[in-house]
């Protein structure tokens, strides 16, 4: 389910290297964001959810709107098509997206300047690509409106410090930044408005590479690994998995572990890794090895400084816990008011699929508790809480109630 939920952004990113090839006259200009006059520093509020960063802001004078704050995206977009008609849009041009579908569908409007609004800062020259249908259903998948994703623009002139301890995001000039103490300092490189780092991967047979990794906000994983398949073949312990929905279909792979993963001066240990077949990698303009997501970037609190190309991290209250998988073999996603929940797939051979559980199939209640008094994370939660749990679920399935004692397993 979680793997489903960030391969849903992913799709999101690959359509983004369409939208580069197709707007590059876009980046003629700088798009950025500043702090206002006589302000140094600005605390914005975030929502941490389904390993997604969401916050708050106004468009034209038109909002508040939710966005997923995401380093792998390098131009604005709005998945929600009917903001076009709300904020107030001198003039818009329409453009095709290749693979994306047909007819109208295929189709996206870029914007001229729109002006973002967010407490204590000032946007500069800013446009946005705007979907004329959703193709994405991130408010579904996130359990809350989502309106789109915004990415290099916030991160291109401040330095831009993530807490996850306490849901904030704190931004100042980079001349007035003040690293953490006994932070690690990583040097990275700002290519086709996205971040990458070189980090140290141990695979669980030993093996190790200095791997080239994009910096990923918007990927809930922990890391994927594109080339692990044709390099070194696939570790001893592994599951398949659908990795979600690209846009020529599903994105088929693995699910496994490696042994380690060199931050800096921090190592992290047996870690949740996923592993594209070869023929689902997307084929970009920079070669890299895969990407860090925020399954295991959330361990530490993070500052991005990318006019100086440079990164700094330092532990927080997640750090120590484990990297845990679904337990169920279940996806699932909210209904358009957010308080039923149905499942979008059984994986084969799980626990789900043992009790006959199926797609379209309707979760009622989950241990007596109606789910539309539950958020999509506490239902993630409970499926990767503890191997051999019995998790009772009210199905709605045919047109009538049953109920089905569901037994997690670890499978990997």
């Amino acid at each position: 389910m979680l793997f489903s939920l960030f391969s849903k952004i992913k799709r999101v990113t690959v359509f983004l290297i369409f939208m580069a090839c197709l707007c590059i006259p876009l980046y003629s200009s700088a798009q950025y964001f500043d702090l206002k006059p006589h302000n140094k520093r600005q605390v914005i509020p975030f929502k941490l959810i389904r390993n997604m960063i969401v916050i708050q802001l106004n468009i034209n004078d038109k909002g508040p709107f939710n966005f997923i704050l995401d380093t792998g995206v390098g131009l604005m977009i709005i998945t929600e098509p009917n903001l076009v008609d709300s904020i107030n849009l001198t003039s818009k041009k329409t453009i095709k997206i290749p693979g994306l579908g047909e007819g109208d569908d295929a189709e996206a409007y870029i914007t001229s300047t729109i002006n973002l609004q967010i407490p204590g800062l000032i946007s500069h020259d800013i446009v946005a690509a705007i979907l004329k249908k959703d193709h994405f259903n991130l408010s579904n998948y996130i359990g809350m409106p989502i309106d789109g994703l915004l990415g290099y623009e916030f991160f291109s002139n401040l330095a831009v410090n993530v807490n996850f301890n306490d849901s904030t995001i704190t931004v100042c000039r980079p001349a007035d930044l003040r690293p953490f103490r006994n932070s690690s300092k990583l040097r990275i490189s700002i290519e086709e408005h996205k971040p990458y780092l070189q980090s140290l991967v141990i695979y669980t047979n030993g093996k190790s590479k200095d791997s080239k990794l994009i910096i990923d906000l918007g990927a809930g994983h922990p890391i994927s690994l594109e080339n692990m398949i044709k390099n070194n073949g696939l570790p001893t312990k592994y599951i398949p998995a659908n990795l979600g929905v690209g846009l020529n279909g599903a994105i088929n792979g693995y699910l496994s572990r490696v042994d380690q993963v060199q931050l800096g001066k921090y190592t992290i240990k047996n870690i949740l890794a996923s592993f594209p077949e070869s023929d689902n990698i997307p084929v970009g303009i920079i070669p890299r090895d895969g990407n860090l997501g925020l399954g295991l970037l959330k361990k530490f609190n993070v500052i991005f400084d990318y006019p100086d190309s440079v990164m700094y991290i330092k532990p927080n209250d997640y750090f120590n816990e484990p990297f845990e998988h679904d337990m169920s073999g279940l996806e699932y996603y909210a209904s358009n008011d957010y308080k039923h929940i149905i499942i979008s797939r059984v994986e084969p051979g799980s626990s789900a699929d043992a009790v006959g559980l199926e797609k379209g199939d309707e979760i009622v209640t989950i241990n007596l508790k109606p789910v539309s008094k539950m958020s999509l994370e506490e239902i993630d939660s409970l499926f990767k809480s503890k191997d051999g749990r019995n998790i009772l679920l009210e199905i709605f399935h045919d047109s009538k109630y049953d109920n089905v004692i569901l037994s997690l397993k670890r499978r990997i």
